[in-house]
């Protein structure tokens, strides 16, 4: 029997204890309830479901029922793709009487398994709810289905010369109602700022079937509590989220980047702050790679920024983006940046290449984003999105490093690699470690040894990834009693039966 395996099983038995007082008080779902929900649903196509009424083939829905890492694992007998909002209610109003706990998912691209079930609760896909409700060219207001693809999105409002406010490596397979319930932060919140700023309205399915229509187009609403704000980055737990009302702001008229090679990392934050002062208004990303993350991108074919010569005596990277309305003054500010970053008396970099296309200029962004995908090449990662002070980056992941080690576990039959990367602009590190395979002296050796070095920065133990399954217990860290406390009220006054997403967020 595999080390995977007995991994898995550990894993799964942790889930299912999570929550375990009220998963006891939910059902499941009987071939009766399967019969009805055939009738609610406008296609055939939309339910799949292992019972015997419907009869699909188990293995079409392993995708729902899995997450992409392969690390979580759910039981549901049943997944309903809804194509209207009025479906969505009625599937929850009926899963609310019966007790019959519901998964929402949107492109399950999570990285904390929040978007696959615990045991066997009801998937509901959001993924045939894909209509552009409307768009404004005027305000940049775009109104659509939570169901419409992150990059479907951003291709709708290109022509009319505006831009998503978010951009994630996923983009090509997350949903933007998934994007909104994750609070989903990415490569342009330094610019653009979070989904609590840009999102202007929801349409909400809540727990009981009723429908919560906030879907404002309205910039300016000062009209009380704004419950939109609830549903935002609260992973499902507290409703459905069904549609967006968010402002896109207008497509730079120019945009490029350059990439600088670091012989330190202590030179990462004066970097920044010189930065930051000669690009001031267009500065868009600032994105940090350590060498050891670089390297496995380029070994997995992400694309290679810099010659050997250049890397040479590097230990880290960074990627800077402008975004501007003018490419020669934009260019004029990078090559002055350049300029007085390699003739300084005490260089900060020791090289550093800009982007004289758009081929490489989207090469060197394929580079950074393509550091998620390198890591999966290379084996089963323990992901951490952390947010700690800029200036301990590198103390978190040698740490982390140096733990495994002094556990025996740093080499290539355990831990292969420990890496770090992320959004500088934000203070939000992705520290990686890449394992062979999933096992449980790993996650003993890391956990709560992450979080309590999170904790020690008084950082964040989720930045942007949520809570999900993975890290349920781990809130306390970053959350106070009493934060916790008022949590847990808002969420039995919105879902008093639990049925909303169960064990994920809250314990």
């Amino acid at each position: 029997m595999s080390r995977l395996w007995h991994w898995s099983r550990r894993c799964s038995l942790v889930l299912s204890r999570q929550n375990s007082t009220l998963a006891s008080r939910l059902n499941s779902i009987t071939d009766a309830d399967a019969l009805h929900f055939a009738k609610v649903l406008s296609s055939p196509t939309s339910l799949l479901s292992i019972l015997p009424s419907i009869s699909t083939p188990p293995e079409e829905l392993d995708i729902y029922n899995n997450d992409w890492m392969g690390k979580y694992r759910g039981k549901s007998t049943t997944v309903l793709k809804p194509k209207t909002t009025q479906e969505v209610s009625e599937i929850v109003k009926w899963c609310n009487d019966r007790r019959i706990g519901i998964v929402p998912q949107g492109g399950n691209t999570g990285l904390v398994g929040g978007s696959v079930p615990l045991r066997d609760e009801v998937i509901l896909s959001l993924s045939n709810m894909t209509q552009v409700r409307s768009f404004d060219p005027v305000s940049g207001i775009l109104v659509a289905d939570a169901g419409c693809i992150l990059q479907s999105l951003t291709d709708y409002v290109a022509p009319h010369n505006h831009i998503m406010p978010l951009d994630l490596g996923a983009k090509g397979s997350c949903q933007i109602g998934g994007n909104v319930s994750t609070n989903a932060g990415g490569l342009r919140l330094l610019r653009y700022g979070s989904l609590h700023g840009s999102v202007l309205g929801l349409e909400v399915v809540l727990p009981d079937g009723t429908i919560l229509d906030q879907l404002t187009t309205l910039r300016k609403d000062n009209t009380g509590y704004d419950l939109k704000q609830l549903f935002i980055g609260a992973e499902g737990t507290l409703g459905i989220i069904t549609g967006v009302s968010i402002l896109t702001p207008p497509a730079p008229q120019a945009s490029n980047n350059v990439i600088l090679a670091l012989p330190r990392f202590e030179n990462v934050l004066p970097l920044y702050k010189t930065v930051k002062r000669q690009l001031s208004e267009i500065l868009s990303a600032f994105e940090f790679i350590d060498r050891t993350a670089y390297d496995l991108a380029v070994k997995h074919g992400q694309g290679r920024a810099l010659s050997e010569e250049d890397v040479e005596g590097a230990e880290c990277f960074v990627l800077v983006e402008t975004s501007g309305g003018r490419r020669e003054h934009d260019e004029e500010k990078l090559n002055n940046l350049l300029e007085s970053l390699l003739e300084a008396d005490e260089p900060l970099i020791n090289t550093g290449v800009m982007a004289q296309n758009p081929a490489q200029f989207s090469s060197l962004w394929a580079l950074r984003e393509g550091v998620t995908e390198a890591v999966s090449k290379e084996g089963k990662a323990y992901k951490y999105d952390i947010s700690v002070p800029l200036s301990t980056f590198k103390e978190c992941v040698d740490l982390t490093r140096e733990r495994l080690r002094s556990k025996g576990l740093l080499n290539e039959a355990q831990v292969k690699a420990v890496i770090g990367y992320g959004h500088v602009g934000d203070g939000n590190l992705h520290l990686n470690v890449i394992a062979k395979a999933y096992t449980p002296e790993i996650q003993d050796a890391l956990e709560p040894f992450v979080y309590e070095l999170v904790a020690s920065h008084r950082g964040s133990v989720s930045a942007e990834h949520g809570i999900g399954a993975m890290k349920t217990h781990a809130l306390h860290y970053s959350k106070d009693e009493t934060s916790i406390a008022w949590m847990k009220k808002i969420k039995a006054i919105f879902d008093p039966n639990g049925i909303m997403n169960p064990g994920k967020v809250l314990e």
